[in-house]
């Protein structure tokens, strides 16, 4: 079994729901996780929670919206920590979904967008010079089977009809940006991979989802502890590949 105990990971959007329990399987596994949160008070609570229970985690500001939390976070991490070597992007928003793509409005476009798809894309700019100098790196992007091109354009996929069209389009883009990223770290010992967790029972989910947390957190978390030998590149869900 590889050895965890002196890696660092952090976990966008984690003071609840998918990205808290990303982080409490993280750090069961011996790993120090950097919680981010944009709202302090959540963030510190949930930390609270989790060093509760043992675990070594601690609470970073950061609100990916913002170029300058993420920049200032990076910093910190740093100048506190010396380095990182996991990253997971939990960090997004659902805000269209009963919405036909011929009646979403700009502001709710551009907010997905802003969230989901440009978070990560400068986190990863951000994060990825820190793994470079340990030559360790492992890249979560929270992606979406409602992302993937295969189920959008086939009309007997049980996701075809369904709408949220911006968030669709920006697990789509996502997926993109893991490809590209994938390509340009080729030969590095940094893996960079889309996760999709599945239909989970959180505030997004809705308590209708067959999955409960712990489940939906299994493929990202599998993701950010892959073997040297790990794939990267790719799109998973269950911790099997799935189709873009």
């Amino acid at each position: 079994m590889e050895d965890h105990t002196r890696k660092i990971a952090l976990v966008t959007g984690a003071n609840k729901g998918l990205g808290f329990e990303i982080s409490k399987q993280l750090a069961q596994k011996g790993i120090r996780v950097i919680l981010g949160a944009r709202d302090a008070h959540k963030g510190r609570e949930a930390c609270k929670k989790l060093k509760q229970e043992g675990l070594d985690v601690d609470f970073c500001l950061l609100d990916v919206n913002s170029h300058e939390s993420i920049d200032k976070a990076v910093r910190w991490l740093k100048q506190e920590l010396g380095e990182l070597h996991i990253l997971v992007n939990n960090a997004g928003v659902l805000l269209d979904r009963k919405t036909s793509v011929l009646d979403v409005d700009f502001d709710t476009f551009s907010q997905t967008l802003q969230t989901n798809l440009y978070g990560a894309f400068l986190m990863c700019q951000a994060c990825i010079p820190l793994m470079k100098e340990s030559n360790y790196g492992r890249i979560v992007n929270m992606s979406s089977t409602l992302g993937s091109f295969a189920e959008m354009s086939d009309p007997s996929s049980p996701y075809y009809d369904i709408l949220t069209p911006t968030y669709r389009l920006s697990k789509t883009a996502l997926n993109a940006v893991t490809a590209l990223f994938a390509k340009e770290l080729r030969g590095t010992n940094i893996l960079i991979n889309s996760a999709c967790p599945g239909w989970v029972k959180t505030d997004m989910g809705s308590e209708a989802a067959p999955l409960n947390i712990e489940q939906g957190a299994d493929t990202p978390v599998w993701l950010a502890t892959l073997p040297d030998d790990g794939p990267t590149g790719g799109f998973f869900n269950r911790r099997q590949p799935m189709a873009w």
